[in-house]
């Protein structure tokens, strides 16, 4: 199975949606095609019908056997892709760096780096207690080792 021809076969589908975007493509043992596509605000069922429908009206069933199987990321996947990191802005998450593991509001993504913001209890400059104070992290993308978006129920 070629991935090169499934992969534009995968893009040209995206196409009818300007909001759906391409994750990750693998081919595995036995021809199994596994895609995973986004959404910037979501991806409906009927999307992933529409794109694996679209997929299979391309390839030969004669010539290669294949299955395909087309999906949206598992929710505790870290994110991949800067468009990703767009769609949970708001949302809380969980930035692990190599020094340091962070967790905040995903306040802002940039070309080159995402900020986190969050509330922490700090020891008072005078006297004693607490006091609370909002702090705020700038993370470039080449620092980020995974991110992933906290599950919170209320």
């Amino acid at each position: 199975m070629d991935k090169n021809k499934v992969e534009k076969l995968v893009n040209n589908a995206l196409e009818e949606n300007s909001s759906l975007f391409l994750v990750d493509l693998t081919i595995g043992a036995e021809n199994k095609i596994s895609v995973t596509i986004d959404g910037d605000n979501g991806v409906p069922l009927k999307e992933c019908i529409r794109v694996s429908r679209f997929v299979e009206g391309d390839l030969d069933r004669e010539e290669e056997d294949y299955s395909i199987e087309v999906a949206t990321p598992d929710i505790a996947k870290p994110i991949v892709m800067k468009r990703q990191y767009v769609k949970n802005i708001g949302r809380i998450v969980s930035v692990v760096t190599a020094e340091e593991k962070y967790e905040g509001t995903l306040a802002e993504v940039n070309e080159d780096n995402i900020v986190l913001t969050w509330e922490a209890r700090e020891p008072k400059p005078v006297g004693k207690g607490k006091v609370t104070v909002a702090k705020t992290a700038t993370l470039t993308y080449n620092e980020i080792k995974e991110t992933k978006v906290k599950i919170l129920f209320s």
